[in-house]
C-alpha cells in the first residue's frame, strides 16, 4: 500500500486548514469582542475603585482585565501562526 501522500491529498489538507483557520478566526473575533468588552467594565469597576481611594485593589482589577485581554489575543496568533506552518510544510512537500 502506498502511504505517500497524493497532490489530490495535499488539496484536501489545504482545504481543511483553510477551514480550520476560518472557524478559529470567528471564534478569535468572538473572543476578543467580549473580552475587551469586559477588560472596558473591568477597567470601569477599577476607575471607579481608584476614585473611591482604593488604589490598590483598583489598580490590581484593571490590570487584570488587561492581562485577559492581551492573552486572548496571543492564543489567537498562536494557533495561526501554527496553522501557517502546516501550510508552509505542505507547500515545501510539493
Amino acid at each position: 500500500m502506498n502511504n505517500k501522500p497524493t497532490p489530490n491529498s495535499h488539496s484536501i489538507i489545504e482545504l481543511s486548514i483553510a477551514q480550520e483557520r476560518l472557524r478559529q478566526a470567528r471564534y478569535s473575533f468572538n473572543l476578543a469582542l467580549v473580552t475587551t468588552a469586559l477588560s472596558a467594565c473591568i477597567g470601569l469597576v477599577g476607575a471607579g475603585l481608584l476614585l473611591l481611594g482604593k488604589v490598590t485593589e483598583g489598580t490590581v482589577t484593571a490590570a487584570g482585565g488587561m492581562a485577559a485581554s492581551v492573552r486572548c489575543v496571543q492564543l489567537a496568533k498562536d494557533t495561526n501562526d501554527r496553522l501557517d506552518k502546516i501550510l508552509a510544510e505542505l507547500d515545501d512537500e510539493t
